[in-house]
C-alpha cells in the first residue's frame, strides 16, 4: 500500500474552521486522472487538489484539481492553497517570493507577500472573457436568484464559466435565498459551475461582498471562491465598473455559512487579474492509497 502525504488547510483566511477548506494531496506521483477523481469524489470536499512534478522547465510545481465530479482547468482557492502546501511541505521552497504553477489552464505566476501567518499567496488567474446572456436567460436567473440586477449579467470564463451577477448593495447579496433545483437547471444549461452574486459594502472591514452558488455541482453554496472573485474582477473591468471598488479591493464571502473569509483582488496596468489570501493547516496526515 503506497502511503502520501496529505493535508486539509483553509483557504482565505488565517483563523482555522473558516475561509474555504481545501484538501490536498502532496505526493500524487503514479495517479492517474481516474484515480485521482475517484478520491476527490471519496473526500467529497468542494476541491481536492493533487501536486506533482511540473512537465516544463518554466513552471515549479504542477497541479491537478478536481470536484466530486469533475476536473477544473483552474479554480482560485484551489491555487492559492496549492502554492501554499507546496512550500510548506517542501516541493517548493519556503522561502520563495515568485512561483509559476503548472495547471490545466497553462503557467500562472504567484506572488508571496508577507512570512508564517501574515503570508499571503497571490495567483494570477487566466485570460477570461465574457459573453452576454439573453434576456430570457437573465429573466429566468433574477427569477431563480430571487434578485434584481443593476446591469445585465454576463457568462464570464476564466477557466470554469461563472454567471456574474452585479447586485448593487450588499443587504442584497446578503437577503438573497435562491431556488437551488430553478438555479441548477439553469448553470447546468447554460456550461456554467455556478452563479456569483456581489455589490458593495461600507462596512469598513471589506469592500465588496460576494456569495457563489453552485447547486448543479452538489455545491449550494460555496464558502469562499477565488475563480469566481477574478470572474466578477474581470467583469467590472471590462465594463468599466472599477471605479466603485479600485484596482485593489477586499471581497467578504462566506459569513452566510459561518465561515467568512478574505479575498484579495488587484486589476493590474494589462487588467490581468490576481487572486489573494492567507492559509492555515488544520489537518495533516498519510494517505493510504495506490
Amino acid at each position: 500500500m503506497t502511503t502520501r502525504r496529505y493535508a486539509e488547510i483553509d483557504v482565505f483566511t488565517a483563523e482555522p474552521l473558516l475561509g474555504n477548506p481545501l484538501a490536498v494531496i502532496i505526493d500524487s506521483e503514479g495517479l492517474d486522472g481516474a484515480r485521482m477523481q475517484h478520491i476527490a469524489n471519496w473526500l467529497n470536499f468542494s476541491e481536492t487538489t493533487f501536486l506533482l512534478p511540473p512537465t516544463t522547465p518554466q513552471a515549479d510545481y504542477r497541479v491537478r484539481i478536481f470536484t466530486p465530479r469533475q476536473e477544473l482547468p483552474f479554480a482560485g482557492h484551489p491555487s492559492v492553497g496549492s502554492a501554499y502546501v507546496a512550500m510548506t511541505s517542501g516541493r517548493v521552497r519556503a522561502d520563495a517570493r515568485t512561483l509559476v504553477q503548472e495547471c490545466a489552464a497553462g503557467l500562472l505566476p504567484v506572488r508571496v507577500e508577507g512570512e508564517d501567518s501574515q503570508r499571503k499567496i497571490h495567483v494570477r488567474a487566466p485570460e477570461a472573457t465574457r459573453n452576454a446572456l439573453s434576456e430570457a436567460d437573465a429573466d429566468a436567473l433574477a427569477q431563480a436568484l430571487g434578485a434584481r440586477f443593476v446591469r445585465p449579467p454576463g457568462n464570464v470564463c476564466n477557466g470554469p464559466n461563472w454567471l456574474t451577477c452585479d447586485l448593487g448593495e450588499s443587504p442584497a447579496v446578503r437577503a438573497l435565498r435562491p431556488d437551488m433545483i430553478t438555479l441548477a437547471s439553469i448553470t447546468d444549461r447554460l456550461g456554467a459551475v455556478g452563479a456569483c452574486v456581489f455589490g458593495r459594502t461600507l462596512d469598513g472591514i471589506a469592500d465588496m461582498a460576494v456569495r457563489a452558488f453552485c447547486p448543479a455541482d452538489g455545491i449550494p453554496e460555496d464558502p469562499v471562491t477565488g475563480s469566481a472573485n477574478a470572474a466578477i474582477a474581470h467583469d467590472l473591468f471590462a465594463h468599466d465598473g472599477l471605479q466603485a471598488y479600485g484596482r485593489r479591493y477586499r471581497a467578504s464571502q462566506g459569513r452566510e455559512v459561518g465561515r467568512d473569509g478574505s479575498v484579495e483582488i488587484e486589476v493590474d496596468a494589462d487588467g490581468k487579474i490576481h487572486v489573494g489570501g492567507a492559509c492555515t493547516l488544520v489537518v495533516q496526515g498519510t494517505l493510504h492509497v495506490d
